[in-house]
């Protein structure tokens, strides 16, 4: 926060990049603040982490000049706050800069003296911003962020102009104008809150404040002036010509992330080759060396921990090994104008006939199917353990990022930082999933029907109106086969919920669907947590017993038929509506946002089963 850091509070590695990001606001106890940009992280004290898939798309996006991924800097921490530990972390700072006084309510800039920053060391959750007016017991109360900013959809952030709105846009030069931030009434809602200037009371004017509801809707534009282009997380000002709009501090739109994400998948068949494999890109250097030398360097590294349990000897052979023979596992690199294929290789390994046993990627094959699925589910693959890595390479405010964010507009994307960044923060997750590849012939036929190719022009043309009112390019329409798994995957999400243990937010998804030379269809259903709570075995157990899952397949499609919302939801015509979903709402398929990979959107129970609707064709849905 300042020259002298201060400790604040504490956030988990995985809320770094889904939840309170490079540019989000966190909500303190007693403070608002922003995390800075990476220009101030001091990667020093941030651990790389050993992805290459990853790292290539995200070169894709932010450049050549990423070198690597890195978690969070942290350093193990002591009994003494004082030691260097509490120097260590992701740097903040404090935003709103404009601050008002729980008991006068005056309301001012952090800067403009009339506040006071109280700092706490053994207790960080303790700091705060004080005024100097005396309350009760003459303690000076506490100041507390003002409740509104300003945000653009080019990813800008800004304080409220106070001072510009409170006076109409015509700032005062001279006087003493002092604001009071008032709120009337007990309901909260902005139409009740007044800024005051104590120094225009002779102005009719200016008497008797201004509402902040004039801040919001129609009359946004007319009542603020243009966006500043300011990146509060940078310091930094640039170029913009959009509306800024009023929001509430602390709104869920304030900031939504563009990230990355894959599984880790074996480079090995033993455990041995996968951990050496991982590291190879620097441990290939080493194969030259005189094998004494090479062992001192190689137990210097930071990855050594990863390799220790067996053995230099063990390790040096195999270095050796796949020095001189680099194949299998080596692909060639993707050229500049080709990008970089992240679902290919995890389709390629979790359909694979042998099983794995590594202890990043675990997979074991279910000898059969339930006898009534046979003939549409073609293989149940069981993984115990894996592995999900994280990046993120930037952040959107106001609206969210496309569904497949790689094809976010860059315009729309905030950077990480103000110079091409050489690493980006990542965060690795461990957990359990269930894989269920579904049979081809029966599938391509189903997409192949009369009754489906109708249900696809709806669909599409919905796509494509949607995006149109939004001023969005064209972008391809993601097919029938994708909209079909995609609410299969939700429905079972329901389910296992109930009986895995998880809750349905625990659960995500990842969606295999691709037609032309190279065929998808599967559908992974996996739980993924920083702790031990993603490995608990509750999706794996449900997968054991391949009647127990055909009975859960068979109650999740049958409490697709009917919802609730019917017969309004199973009658939702997505053409006339220029939505991107059919029959589905958050009744019968909308999941939580951490579950689905898109936004609650291309879904459709009526391509499951068939639903009460008279106006669908006949033969519609796939599991009849």
């Amino acid at each position: 926060m300042n020259s002298d850091p201060i400790r604040v509070g504490e956030l988990r590695t995985s809320q770094l990049l889904h939840t309170f990001g490079i540019g989000a606001l966190v909500d303190l106890p007693n403070l608002s603040v922003v995390v800075r940009g990476l220009d101030a992280w001091k990667s020093a004290h941030a651990a790389p982490l050993q992805e290459d898939r990853l790292l290539d798309a995200v070169r894709r996006k932010l450049g050549p000049q990423v070198k690597e991924l890195c978690s969070p800097p942290w350093v193990p921490s002591t009994a003494n706050v004082f030691d260097e530990w509490a120097k260590i972390g992701v740097p903040v700072s404090a935003f709103p800069r404009w601050l008002r006084c729980t008991k006068c309510h005056r309301l001012s800039s952090a800067d403009s003296g009339a506040f006071d920053l109280i700092s706490t060391p053994y207790s960080p959750d303790r700091t705060r911003y004080v005024h100097g007016c005396r309350g009760e017991g003459n303690k000076r109360p506490a100041a507390v962020p003002a409740r509104f900013v300003m945000a653009c959809e080019a990813g800008h952030l800004d304080d409220f102009p106070w001072v510009y709105f409170a006076h109409r846009g015509l700032v005062p030069e001279t006087g003493e104008h002092t604001l009071k931030l008032v709120e009337q009434g007990t309901t909260g809602e902005a139409a009740n809150v007044l800024v005051i200037c104590e120094g225009c009371d002779d102005d009719p004017n200016q008497r008797g404040g201004r509402s902040m509801g004039e801040a919001f809707g129609p009359e946004n534009a007319v009542n603020l002036p243009r966006c500043r282009g300011r990146h509060p997380h940078l310091a930094a000002f640039e170029p913009c010509d959009q509306e800024p709009r009023t929001m509430v501090l602390g709104a869920t739109n304030s900031w939504f992330p563009t990230q990355m994400r894959v599984f880790s998948l074996p480079q090995g068949d033993t455990a041995l080759k996968d951990a050496v494999a991982g590291h190879m890109n620097t441990l290939k250097a080493m194969a030259t060396l005189p094998k004494e030398i090479a062992e001192h360097t190689v137990r210097q590294l930071v990855f050594w921990a990863d390799l220790d349990e067996f053995g230099f000897d063990a390790v040096w052979d195999e270095i050796q090994a796949q020095a001189a023979d680099p194949e299998p596992g080596d692909t060639a690199a993707p050229s500049e104008d080709e990008e970089v294929d992240l679902a290919g290789p995890e389709w390629e390994a979790f359909t694979q006939p042998k099983d794995m046993d590594l202890p990043d990627f675990t997979t074991k094959r279910v000898g059969r199917v339930a006898r009534n699925h046979r003939e549409r589910l073609a293989e149940v693959v069981l993984v115990p353990r894996l592995r999900v890595v994280s990046a993120l390479y930037g952040f959107t405010r106001v609206d969210a990022p496309e569904f497949d964010v790689v094809t976010t507009d860059d315009k729309r994307i905030a950077p990480l930082s103000a110079k091409p960044p050489e690493w980006v923060p990542c965060a690795e997750q461990r957990g359990e999933g269930i894989f269920l590849r579904f049979a081809e012939e029966p599938l391509a036929a189903w997409e192949a029907s009369p009754a489906v190719r109708e249900r696809e022009k709806q669909l599409a043309g919905g796509h494509e109106r949607w995006r149109q009112a939004r001023s969005l390019p064209p972008a391809d329409w993601p097919g029938m086969r994708y909209v079909l798994l995609h609410s299969l995957a939700h429905c079972l999400i329901r389910e296992l919920s109930l009986e895995a243990g998880y809750s349905a937010s625990g659960i995500a998804e990842k969606v295999y669907a691709r037609g032309g030379s190279d065929r998808m269809a599967g559908i992974l259903l996996y739980t993924a947590a920083p702790d031990s709570e993603g490995t608990l075995g509750g999706l794996v157990a449900l997968g054991t017993d391949p009647d127990r899952l055909g009975l859960l397949i068979d109650h999740a499609l049958d409490a697709a038929r009917l919802c609730s919302s019917d017969p309004l939801c199973a009658e939702h015509a997505p053409d006339d509506h220029d939505r991107l979903h059919g029959a589905a709402c958050h009744v019968c398929l909308f999941a939580s946002e951490t579950s689905c990979e898109r936004n609650n959107h291309y879904l459709d129970r009526a391509l499951l089963v068939d639903t009460i609707s008279q106006d669908l064709p006949a033969g519609l849905g796939y599991f009849r």
